[in-house]
């Protein structure tokens, strides 16, 4: 037999008297009193104190921190549900990002109409909720109480219970045994239905709805999309000083060395030259090859078909490429799929034993999906690629909205799949 998840759930269960829900409930609404005279008190002290500062302006800058109150109700109230609702309330806020400030991740929550709700959500809780918790849970326990120490005090002095008078320890059990359990069976049923009433209040006002839901995922994508943005803001500024600082003055160091190559005689000095020279054209032969790779002209310039044309020339093995793309797109989205096809193919002519690899890239609906085959030994997952560019990509993707598949069994062929929305802004 399943357990109940809900007050609700529960009150329709036979075995609701013998469960540990009524217990529950008198918990759940005797902790409300203590909360709720500190919720009160909080905001009404809050309140005062920002009456008295606000000839200086001091009190409406505290009165702006309002909702942040909310906030820190919200997250006491949520803990203290689970005892109605043991699967809990999700918090409807949204998640912050690494790299927000302290004050950015405050104003961030201050704005957010969950913090309203939570803050609108203390003002009952301080008013009504507790209040009512008193009169019926403290009423109801206050009476099963004194019932159960009826037998005691009877046995040492007289009790009146409404028309009977108690003197003996038998007429106090007597007593116990005809009116606890009723009590409790009539008491556990109300107070059930109360404190599931307001742990449905709670949820209604503490959690997440659908359009705040909706809405905090599309800030998330576009923070997310804001970090890829800033990284290709980044890359193309470290191409520029690379592109126009150090490999001109390499340009300019391999120069000077043809030049001093020239004058010199032969000899030792010249020898020295000669290779100084020649380890000057490789680096920046090196550093020509690392600038492209940072941020490719040519992808900038003409998209990225022809970006992976010419990254499929410079592979060490045969590359054909099949792409029919009818239209350019975001940069962000141009420079992930330019990055997983070039560190696919990479990673092909390292690691898979291929002889042969096909790219291929076309739209479907509203998605750009790129696939790089090759026929090599296979075996290859995107877990072993822990420390490679791909494990990168696969971050970089999933900012965009899109995904990347490896499908590569034991003996080949691997494929790797991209997919991404062609647009950024659905």
């Amino acid at each position: 037999m399943e357990r109940p998840d809900t007050a609700w759930a529960a009150l329709r269960s036979r075995r609701y008297l013998v469960s540990s829900w009524p217990w529950r409930s008198y918990a759940y609404l005797l902790s409300s009193v203590p909360v709720g005279l500190l919720t009160i008190t909080l905001l009404v002290g809050a309140a005062a104190l920002c009456a008295v500062l606000s000839p200086i302006l001091v009190g409406i800058l505290l009165m702006a921190a309002f909702p942040l109150i909310g906030v820190a109700i919200g997250v006491v109230e949520r803990w203290r549900v689970r005892l109605m609702i043991p699967a809990g309330v999700p918090s409807p806020h949204a998640a912050i990002l690494p790299g927000y400030s302290r004050r950015a991740r405050l104003t961030f929550r201050r704005r957010e109409r969950a913090s309203i709700r939570a803050l609108g959500y203390g003002v009952l809780l301080g008013v009504f909720v507790w209040p009512l918790s008193t009169v019926f849970a403290g009423l109801s326990a206050a009476v099963l109480g004194v019932t159960l120490a009826t037998p005691f005090v009877a046995s040492v002095d007289e009790v009146g219970m409404g028309p009977w008078i108690l003197n003996t320890t038998l007429e106090g059990v007597i007593f116990l045994v005809a009116f606890a359990p009723p009590w409790y069976v009539v008491t556990s049923y109300i107070l059930g239905a109360l404190a599931g009433a307001e742990a449905e209040l709670a949820k209604a006002l503490l959690g997440p709805r659908e359009e705040e839901l909706r809405r905090n995922v599309a800030e998330l994508r576009r923070s997310r999309l804001d970090l890829v943005d800033a990284f290709e803001t980044e890359r193309a500024r470290i191409e520029r000083h690379l592109h126009d600082g150090v490999q001109q003055r390499l340009v300019g160091l391999t120069m000077t060395l043809g030049l001093a190559e020239l004058d010199l005689p032969e000899g030792e000095g010249k020898r020295l030259v000669v290779k100084a020279h020649g380890e000057a054209e490789a680096a920046l032969a090196d550093l020509r090859e690392a600038v492209r790779g940072i941020h490719p002209r040519v992808l900038i310039d003409h998209g990225l078909e022809a970006a992976v044309r010419e990254v499929a020339d410079r592979s060490p093995l045969p590359v054909s490429v099949r792409m029919a793309l009818p239209q350019r797109f975001a940069t962000p989205i141009e420079a992930a799929a330019y990055f997983v096809v070039s560190e696919a193919l990479g990673n092909v002519a390292k690691h898979a034993q291929a002889t042969h690899c096909a790219v291929e890239g076309w739209v479907s609906g509203d998605r750009l999906v790129v696939t790089v085959t090759d026929d090599g030994v296979g075996g290859a997952t995107l877990e072993s690629t822990t420390g490679t560019g791909l494990a990168g990509l696969v971050t970089r993707l999933d900012a965009l909205g899109g995904t990347l598949d490896l499908s590569s069994p034991p003996g080949g062929p691997t494929r790797l799949r991209m997919e991404c929305p062609c647009r950024l802004d659905d």
